[in-house]
């Protein structure tokens, strides 16, 4: 299906950064939260060579399009097992279709936690260094 009008907005602000040489096209990163990391799932599969790597929080998606990127993104998937709003299902069958395709993923789910895990994912004291630790070859 074709992009949103918002997220087509989005990927010619990013094309539009990486055209201009002020950023490491080799560094660039993708996050988000509920319908955020859903769009993280989007764009990693609209665009699977462009991000180093990813952590969508409480997403959900289309998790057959996994195996896309899955060889040039790390991907950190976080997700509440209370979850109401976003059931954590999608985000355990892209980490196992993610482990299945080879890539460098990580899981965490926050037991009990609800819809707000991203209070614990923003919280993880290796959150951001693992991130930048990322580059694409």
């Amino acid at each position: 299906a074709p992009p949103t009008p918002p997220s087509a907005l989005l990927y010619q602000l990013i094309d539009s950064l990486a055209a201009s040489g002020s950023v490491d096209t080799r560094r660039l990163y993708v996050g988000g939260l509920s319908l955020g990391g859903m769009g993280t799932f989007d764009i990693l599969a609209r665009f699977p060579k462009r991000f180093a790597a990813a952590f969508p929080i409480c997403g959900a998606g289309d998790e057959s399009l996994a195996s896309r990127y899955a060889k040039n993104t790390a991907v950190w998937i976080f997700h509440g097992s209370a979850d109401a709003v976003v059931p954590p299902a999608s985000s355990r069958i892209f980490y196992r279709n993610l482990q299945q395709a080879g890539a460098d993923v990580k899981y965490s789910e926050y037991p009990g936690v609800g819809h707000n895990s991203w209070d614990n994912a923003f919280a993880e004291p290796e959150l951001l260094p693992w991130l930048f630790s990322h580059s694409l070859q």
